[in-house]
């Protein structure tokens, strides 16, 4: 009898092994990107939108046989835009095998910079964090890939400075900012611009979540009475001004929001294009339809009988997720082949961020060059406006002051 099984148990055995071995085999050529979002907490108006974004752009990837031969993992957390979740959630995502993180929120970014050098994982904060990390030497794991806060504080300057002419001397600007460790990150580059261009600073608070600001706004715009208002907040905060704003007769073309302050979103919730009209935008990936990649996830939805996801009409974030994923494609592209076709680590995957050069996704963001010094890539923005229904591109590709914001890394040292 057990000479009869002896067949049968080896042909289970074998078919064990074999679906054992597949499976490593399958593992084996799969990577892991970890992503953290904020789907339900005060942010979660740019995180509905920019992680699904992420995980469009990866199975896009995918749907073409991956990286080099390898498919991209996605895996995504809730961390609701606090920073507990934000550690919780990287630990296990570390231990799942990631080789790279995109990070959510400057308060996380402060919490996990350290983690990051620690467990040698590259982890990315475009348009937000910590703006000295564009030094990577001091940073080596941490990569802002997009202007920071610091080039952005700089970018909005130089962009009231030539609508007033070329001189902002004795003009008057209000920054209005998120009372959060975000919202301080311009602040020394605005002192160090108000001191060099002769204007008068104001700032202005905003305390969390954001969402009353009538004092604040009263404030600005009867008795402060500014030139330029530049609004650095987040969530729903943007919407709250621009509504406050127009309720005070305050002109909207005098204010500028930096980046997450500027997307469509936030003009819908406001009330519409109507509401925000004149209201100037500061981008650091293009806003608008207008992009090859764009048409591509289409396809890949039609070609699965899908209509394209609504998450595509905000532009602005949906644009920003397409980039998140791209570069942290393009550098486990670079380290595949630096090994040869061997499976990367999470330091070769840094090194791979540092090997980027030249990367605009066709046209969807600037030439980024991405260097072991240099994290930041350029620091190159966009300013558009809400005119007649739509964002209107205002300017080119440019950065500002760059000679300050280098100043203010070296002194952060």
């Amino acid at each position: 009898m057990a000479k009869s099984w002896t067949p049968m148990i080896a042909a289970a055995a074998a078919t064990v092994v074999a679906c054992f071995a597949g499976g490593v085999a399958a593992q084996d050529k799969e990577l892991l990107v970890a992503g953290q979002c904020d789907r339900t907490g005060p942010t979660q108006i740019v995180g509905v939108v920019i992680c699904p974004a992420i995980q469009d752009y990866f199975d896009l990837v995918n749907s073409k046989g991956g990286v080099e031969g390898y498919k991209i993992k996605y895996y995504e957390l809730d961390n609701e835009y606090k920073v507990p979740q934000a550690v919780e959630e990287y630990e296990r995502q570390k231990q799942a095998g990631a080789v790279s993180i995109a990070i959510y929120g400057t308060p996380q970014v402060q919490a996990l910079n350290q983690k990051l050098v620690e467990d040698k994982i590259p982890g990315t904060s475009p348009g937000f964090g910590i703006s000295a990390s564009a030094d990577g030497r001091r940073f080596p794991y941490l990569f802002p890939v997009a202007a920071t806060y610091w080039s952005q504080a700089a970018a909005a300057v130089q962009f009231f400075k030539d609508k007033a002419g070329g001189s902002l001397k004795g003009k008057k600007i209000a920054y209005v900012y998120y009372d959060n460790p975000g919202g301080h990150e311009p602040l020394p580059i605005l002192e160090d611009l108000q001191k060099t261009e002769g204007f008068e600073l104001r700032s202005f608070a905003v305390p969390p979540p954001g969402v009353e600001m009538g004092a604040q706004v009263i404030d600005i715009t009867q008795r402060y009475r500014p030139d330029f208002v530049i609004d650095h907040l987040f969530g729903r905060s943007p919407s709250v001004a621009i509504k406050e704003y127009k309720r005070a007769g305050f002109p909207l073309s005098k204010v500028i929001g930096l980046v997450w302050a500027s997307a469509e979103a936030d003009i819908n919730a406001a009330g519409g294009w109507q509401v925000a009209e004149g209201y100037h935008t500061l981008q650091f990936a293009g806003a608008g339809d207008n992009y090859p990649i764009r048409q591509e996830i289409r396809d890949m939805y039609k070609a699965q009988g899908k209509p394209p996801p609504k998450d595509m009409d905000d532009t602005v974030v949906y644009n920003r997720g397409l980039l998140i994923a791209a570069v942290h494609t393009e550098a486990i592209r670079n380290a595949i082949k630096a090994k040869g076709g061997r499976k990367p680590t999470g330091e070769d995957v840094k090194n791979g961020f540092e090997h980027i050069h030249d990367f605009t996704l066709g046209g969807l963001f600037p030439p980024l060059k991405i260097t072991p010094t240099d994290h930041e890539g350029g620091g190159w923005v966009q300013v558009f406006q809400v005119h007649n229904g739509k964002f209107v591109k205002e300017t080119d590709w440019f950065r500002a002051y760059p000679e300050v914001v280098t100043a203010a890394i070296k002194k952060a040292e």
